[in-house]
């Protein structure tokens, strides 16, 4: 026995108005039953290659702290104060620079300013013994020094006004003599004369001065010495004044030969030539 198959009442194709149908590739006509049994199937689901995934790494937006947004603010803040205080100090410092470059220019040109000269005139030694004694073997060293030294003020509008001054005479940094002169003034375009006289009693020399000392009094232009002179100074100039002006002249190229007696000889200054500093003292710093 047969079954028998039922065509389906909706035809493949489309419908035309004489009631015919026409599939799509087929010929047109009745379908023809089939012998054989239908069995429904079904099409196995297609299967398509694993699609590749990508390896995204997806942040988060994380939005900033209004804490950071205050922080950022308030550093950025201090760094521009920071700035404007550099720049402000800088332009200060080039303003106060330049002022004081005008100022010292026109003091310039007004007063054409000079330090003092000084000159050895002469230097007689009247007395120079070196002695040793046998009790405890130590080195005594007397001496005596007659100084006229001469002081020019080379300015036209300026006064100088020396405190006491303290002398000191050198022979490679041994001391023969130490003395001081009284507080003077030097006039514009003036020479003021020092005479002074300085000396040492008994002063103990150690034995590398001995040994120097002898040395030196065997050469043929006799001992060299050297002058040190200490002060202070004050300026006039009109009505502006200034005091404690630090200076020290050093006088050089001096050579005395020992007395052999009671007479005094006279040091050989044509050579000799004095240099000027002047210390000018800032707090604690001298210049």
């Amino acid at each position: 026995m047969t079954d028998r198959v039922h065509p389906s009442s909706k035809p493949n194709g489309s419908s035309k108005p004489n009631g015919s149908s026409k599939p799509n590739g087929t010929a047109t006509g009745t379908a023809k039953p089939s012998t054989t049994s239908a069995v429904a199937t079904t099409n196995p689901p297609l299967k398509f290659p694993p699609a590749t995934k990508t390896h995204l790494h997806n942040h988060p937006y994380r939005p900033t702290p209004t804490s950071r947004h205050r922080h950022n603010g308030r550093r950025f803040t201090c760094r521009r104060c920071c700035c404007l205080t550099c720049f402000w100090s800088i332009l200060l410092l080039i303003a106060i620079l330049l002022l004081a470059a005008i100022c010292a220019a026109v003091f310039y040109v007004l007063y054409n300013p000079h330090h003092p000269a000084f000159s050895v005139t002469s230097l007689k030694i009247t007395q120079f013994n070196i002695t040793t004694t046998a009790d405890d073997d130590t080195t005594h060293l007397t001496t005596k020094f007659n100084l006229t030294i001469s002081s020019r003020n080379p300015n036209k509008k300026i006064i100088y006004t020396y405190n006491p001054i303290s002398i000191t005479v050198f022979s490679n940094q041994v001391n023969l003599s130490t003395g001081s002169f009284t507080n003077f003034t030097s006039l514009p375009n003036n020479i003021f004369i020092i005479h002074t006289t300085t000396g040492l009693t008994s002063q103990i020399l150690d034995v590398d001065s001995v040994t120097s000392l002898k040395s030196d009094l065997k050469k043929k232009k006799g001992l060299p010495m050297k002058i040190l002179m200490d002060t202070n100074l004050g300026i006039k100039m009109e009505k502006l004044k200034m005091k404690n002006i630090g200076i020290q002249v050093i006088c050089y190229g001096i050579h005395g030969i020992v007395p052999k007696s009671k007479n005094a000889t006279v040091a050989d200054t044509s050579d000799a030539k004095c240099k000027v500093d002047l210390r000018i003292k800032i707090l604690k710093w001298s210049f």
